[in-house]
This record gives structure tokens, C-alpha cells and sequence, in this order.
């Protein structure tokens, strides 16, 4: 029977691959048809098919490309690889893994962990105003966030702005107790958690004190010219056409817009049009402005997620 004896630098480089856990050696094992065996600083894979071999093969040497470029090897990862391997999707992979896109904040080093969320990363570099519009779970604020505090934290903008609608608030603002920052944080705090998430809470209070990061409602943002920053507008679904625009026609010298949202969670009444539904219609042959579109694939979360998601896609279709 044909096998192959595969050596790694390190007992630890190898754990890393696939997590320490024999579940996922055994997920290789059914995916190929084959043997593996882990020890030390080697595996060990034996089976009837030479290509069954290769693959495994393959599946490490990815996971080992994104390790070098500061991928933390999850569960799911791997499971994504293996997949990708078994489905012939070789090259797709390997532009993932390929040609690190590493973003580095004071907190933790951030890779994408998805083709989808590669590219949609490359556009936010190489546009002025990028639209990321997908389901829950797809990294687009998130990712957004990233590239905004990389940027701050190199210099290569002096601001980083952050806004998302309060829909709910527009009646209810007024009967929340306390000021207006407490009433209003409920509605920015998936904003201010990202944020935590990639800097010290010392650097957010002294970075928010010195007005080199803001989070505000989008309400905040009329009247003002915003330069030399990073603006992000999330849940830009529930925005309408005026608040579109006004938004986008902030936008000054120097500066980077990133607007997110899910169109298929708009809480604005269904009297108003979401400013996101048509923005694309109006705005998709202007150079420098870039729309991506999330896939159910892309969901980073619990992998429970993107059925659930492919679930009531499949369901608003066959009701529309």
C-alpha cells in the first residue's frame, strides 16, 4: 500500500496543523480514505490511491502557508481546507493561503479566514469607498475595523470614525434613562466590542479622549466634512436614501469609507426604501467605489450558522 512520511520543524508546528486533536485526523481519514497517523514531528499517511496521499499532502502544506503568515489554526479551518482539498478546489485555496493579507493590531494579528473575505480586504486597500454587504457572521465590520486601526496605528490617517444608525432609538431615545452617550450606547456597542477586541482599553479611552477614534450615530455625521480618516457606517441597511447620501458626501481629502449591511435585515418600515438597497443602482459605474458581496460561505461563525442562513434563503424563495 502506498504511504508517505511527511516531517515537520517541530512536535508544536505540527499540533498547531491540525489543532492537537484526533478528530481531525480522523476527518482526513473519511474524507480521503486513508490512514494517518501523527508522532512527534511527523505524520504518517498510507492508502490505496497515491491522489488520496497527495491530497492530505495538500491540506497541510495550506494550512502550514497560512501558519506562516499568522493564521491561528482553528477547528474549522481545518475542516474548510480539508473540504476545499476534497471538492478539487486546489487553487482557490492556495489564493487564500497564498500572499498573506496579515493585519496587525496591539491586541492580535488578523487573517482572513475565508476567499471572500481575502478580497473584500484588497478592495478596502485599493479603493476609497468600499461596500461590503453580506449575511451575518461574514467579517464585514469586523475586517473593516481591522484595516481602520492598522491604519491609525501606522499613521496613515489621523482618524477613525465609527457610525450606525439607531433605528429603534428614533422613538425611544427619550424614554431611556440616563444622557444621551448612555442612551445611544446600546446601539454602537458591537462597534466598541470590535474595538476592544484589537486594543487595550487604556489605548481606546486615550484614543477616544484625544479624538483620533469617534463613535457616534449616523445622525452625527450631517453637516460635517470628514479628512484624513477611516469611516466606517454599519448596518447600513436600515439607513434610508437621504441618510445614504448624506453619509457618502462626507467624505473629504485623504479619506476611506467602508459602509456595511445585510439586506436582508432591514428594520426601517417597509414605506421607506433602504438607502442600501439602491445605492448600488445609482453609484456601480463610479471608479473608486467598490461593492462586495458576502456569500452564506463566508460565515465564520458556529458552522450551524451559515445553514441557518441558507435556510431562510431557501424559504424567502420559494414564498417571494
Amino acid at each position: 500500500m502506498p504511504s508517505r512520511k511527511i516531517h515537520f520543524q517541530s512536535p508544536r508546528q505540527l499540533n498547531e496543523l491540525y489543532c492537537g486533536h484526533e478528530e481531525n485526523l480522523e476527518l482526513l481519514e473519511r474524507t480521503f480514505d486513508a490512514s494517518v497517523v501523527a508522532r512527534d514531528n511527523w505524520i504518517q499517511i498510507e492508502a490505496e490511491k497515491e491522489s488520496s496521499i497527495e491530497s492530505i499532502a495538500q491540506v497541510f502544506d495550506l494550512l502550514l502557508q497560512g501558519r506562516e503568515q499568522g493564521l491561528a489554526v482553528k477547528d474549522r479551518d481545518f475542516e474548510k481546507t480539508t473540504l476545499g482539498v476534497s471538492e478539487g478546489r486546489q487553487e482557490e485555496m492556495a489564493e487564500l493561503y497564498e500572499g498573506g493579507t496579515v493585519i496587525r493590531t496591539k491586541r492580535k494579528s488578523i487573517v482572513p479566514k475565508t476567499l471572500g473575505q481575502k478580497r473584500y480586504l484588497r478592495s478596502i486597500f485599493e479603493n476609497d469607498v468600499i461596500f461590503g454587504i453580506g449575511p451575518a457572521g461574514t467579517g464585514k465590520t469586523y475586517l473593516a475595523m481591522a484595516a481602520a486601526v492598522s491604519k491609525l496605528l501606522d499613521g496613515s490617517i489621523e482618524r477613525l470614525i465609527l457610525s450606525r444608525p439607531a433605528v429603534e432609538a428614533g422613538e425611544t431615545l427619550g424614554f431611556l434613562p440616563g444622557d444621551l452617550q448612555e442612551k445611544i450606547l446600546p446601539y454602537l456597542r458591537p462597534l466598541y466590542d470590535a474595538l476592544h477586541d484589537m486594543l487595550t482599553p487604556t489605548d481606546v479611552e486615550k484614543l477616544t479622549e484625544r479624538g483620533l477614534i469617534e463613535i457616534a450615530p449616523l445622525a452625527y455625521m450631517r453637516g460635517r466634512t470628514l479628512s484624513n480618516s477611516f469611516v466606517i457606517l454599519d448596518e447600513a441597511q436600515n439607513t434610508t436614501s437621504e441618510q445614504m447620501m448624506m453619509f457618502l458626501t462626507r467624505l473629504g481629502e485623504g479619506s476611506k469609507m467602508v459602509i456595511t449591511g445585510d439586506v436582508s435585515q432591514i428594520d426601517i418600515p417597509k414605506s421607506r426604501v433602504s438607502g442600501l438597497l439602491e445605492v448600488k443602482k445609482i453609484l456601480k459605474n463610479l471608479k473608486g467605489i467598490h461593492f462586495h458581496r458576502f456569500e452564506s460561505s463566508d460565515v465564520v461563525r458556529h458552522h450551524l450558522v451559515q445553514k441557518i442562513i441558507d435556510a431562510y434563503g431557501r424559504y424567502r424563495e420559494a414564498h417571494s
